[in-house]
């Protein structure tokens, strides 16, 4: 144990596959610095033990059943911005990276990381770190600090023209909802979602919903 360390880093589990809470389990209880506290198959269930047991870091998953991860990031981080969060997910979709960022999640593993080296990200990212799996960091940084427009496009300097629908809809992309849980949330056909997202692509001048995401956010639009 570090030397400004005076007790273990506690770590609450949300993952929704049995084998693989078990395998997290085991290695938790492995290294005296940390410290298992926790852990349930489901996201609701998830943000209440949170916030009665207050741990330092949870690892989330991201599909989790009726709410996926990256809305539970945000409620954690809405609740207190302290606990740090990791994800740890099979997803490489540019989409959900980009959006468990926006969230605040602390850090961004795929499953099939190194057991050792998760515990180097769990110690680093309780001292403060941000960490993104190599796999997909460049990518994420790249997405992350493109220029808010396309100079070579004069569309893009228009003031984008959504539908209070549309503007539902962006904020759904921003948290990395794919088309059916878009459709349940806001109660339409999947038709009309991607209808909605092809115009949304259009207004605001972008290529993909990774983009339009991006640009949502760092132009204030939602």
């Amino acid at each position: 144990m570090s030397p400004t360390q005076t007790s273990p880093i506690r770590v609450f589990i949300i993952e929704d596959y049995a084998l693989d809470r078990v395998g997290l389990v085991t290695l938790l209880k492995s290294d005296s610095q940390v410290a298992f506290v926790g852990e349930t198959n489901n996201a609701k269930d998830g943000i209440a033990q949170v916030k009665a047991l207050r741990p330092d870091v949870v690892l989330m998953d991201l599909g989790l059943p009726r709410m996926n991860g990256i809305e539970a990031t945000r409620r954690l981080k809405a609740f207190d911005k302290q606990i740090k969060i990791i994800i740890l997910t099979s997803h490489e979709d540019q989409t959900e990276v980009v959006a468990a960022l926006m969230a605040e999640a602390n850090a961004y593993c795929m499953k099939d990381i190194d057991t050792k080296r998760l515990l180097e990200v769990i110690k680093t990212v309780h001292e403060g770190a941000i960490w993104l799996d190599p796999a997909i960091a460049k990518v994420a940084m790249a997405l992350l600090t493109q220029p808010n427009h396309d100079a070579d496009n004069e569309s893009s300097h228009l003031e984008p023209i959504l539908s209070e629908r549309e503007i539902k809809i962006l904020h759904c992309l921003v948290e990395g909802k794919n088309n059916a849980e878009i459709a349940r949330e806001i109660f339409v056909s999947i038709h009309t979602v991607k209808a909605d997202v092809s115009h949304i692509l259009q207004e605001l001048a972008v290529h993909d919903r990774v983009q339009a995401a991006v640009k949502a956010v760092q132009e204030g639009i939602v």
